[in-house]
């Protein structure tokens, strides 16, 4: 065989196991790349199932939902005789919560105390201001959202949210 040739060949290959090599190692913020911390699935149900359960001992027929950071559905649950209307408001109470990181009674009194800020509300289909949905943060970063439909009034829907956040068994085993 031609030794120039085999020299060739194997400088080609030197080559390109360094390249392979560099590109593998490269990390993944020199990349782009953001790293995101979310909810499990395994934490949503539990505070799905705690907020139900909750709202249930107060004698209301609630659902509720539970959003990873990005407002995508983890979990959700509905009493046996809750409205079909508490499927919807529910989760949007959670995708407003996590989406704006705040709790939407705050951001409900937010439009009618500010009303430059009734906009708002029409940023996106699916947010909905109305008092029941609380952001879930873990170490100060928004994790997800939770909310709750049902109760006659607001306020219930919330504590009924707060109960379950506040229970500390959600998180993994």
């Amino acid at each position: 065989m031609n030794h120039k040739l085999l020299a060739g060949k194997l400088t080609v290959g030197i080559i390109t196991a360094v390249t392979m090599s560099f590109s593998i190692n490269t990390s993944a913020s020199a990349m782009g790349v953001v790293s995101q911390s979310n909810l499990s699935t395994n934490a949503a149900l539990r505070l799905v199932r705690k907020a139900v359960r909750e709202c249930e001992q107060g004698g209301f027929n609630v659902s509720a939902a539970v959003v990873d950071s990005s407002g995508v559905l983890l979990a959700h649950l509905r009493s046996n005789r809750a409205g079909p209307h508490t499927v919807t408001s529910a989760f949007r109470k959670a995708f407003t919560s996590a989406s704006l990181r705040r709790d939407t009674g705050g951001l409900a009194e937010l439009i009618v105390n500010v009303p430059t800020t009734g906009g708002l509300q029409f940023m996106n289909d699916n947010l909905l201001l109305l008092q029941g949905g609380l952001p879930i943060t873990v170490s100060g970063e928004v994790v997800g959202g939770i909310g709750v439909g049902g109760a006659p009034g607001g306020q219930f829907d919330e504590a009924c949210a707060a109960a379950a956040l506040n229970s500390g068994n959600y998180s993994d085993d």
